[in-house]
C-alpha cells in the first residue's frame, strides 16, 4: 500500500491519523516537527504528505511545503488547519501555498480517508 507522511506536533492528532490510515492498510511515517518532517519526506518520498500548518511557529506548515516543492517533491501535500475556521480565512489557491488541499481540523476519519483515497485514485488514472 502507499506510504503517507504525517507531520504534526500534536501527539494526539498524529496518533489518531496514523491509526486511521494504518487500519486501512496504508504505510505511515511520522514526524513531530518540520526538521524531522523534511528528513522523512526527502528520505522516503511518500506518495502523500499530511502536514499541520501551525507547529513550533505559526507558519511552519507553509514553510515546509514551500521548501519541499523547491527541493522538487512532486507528490500531493495536504495541509491541516484550524486557523481558517477560527479566523474565517479562506486560503484559496496560490503559488505561495504549494499544496494540493486544505483540510479543517478536526477532521472525521471518514473525510480523511475519502480525501486520501481520492488523491491515490487520481494518481493511478
Amino acid at each position: 500500500m502507499a506510504l503517507i507522511a504525517i507531520i504534526d506536533d500534536d501527539p494526539d492528532i498524529l496518533e489518531a491519523i496514523e491509526t486511521v490510515l494504518t487500519a486501512k492498510g496504508y504505510d505511515v511515517v511520522t514526524a513531530k516537527n518540520i526538521r524531522d518532517g523534511e528528513k522523512i519526506v526527502l528520505g522516503t518520498n511518500p506518495g502523500l504528505v499530511i502536514l499541520d500548518v501551525m507547529m513550533e511557529e505559526p507558519d511552519d506548515g507553509f514553510f515546509l511545503a514551500q521548501k519541499l516543492r523547491r527541493k522538487n517533491f512532486k507528490n500531493p501535500i495536504i495541509l491541516l488547519t484550524s486557523v481558517s475556521k477560527t479566523i474565517g480565512f479562506d486560503y484559496g489557491e496560490s503559488e505561495l501555498l504549494p499544496v494540493n488541499k486544505f483540510l479543517e481540523k478536526p477532521i472525521s476519519p471518514e473525510d480523511l480517508l475519502k480525501t486520501v483515497e481520492e488523491f491515490f485514485q487520481n494518481r493511478r488514472q
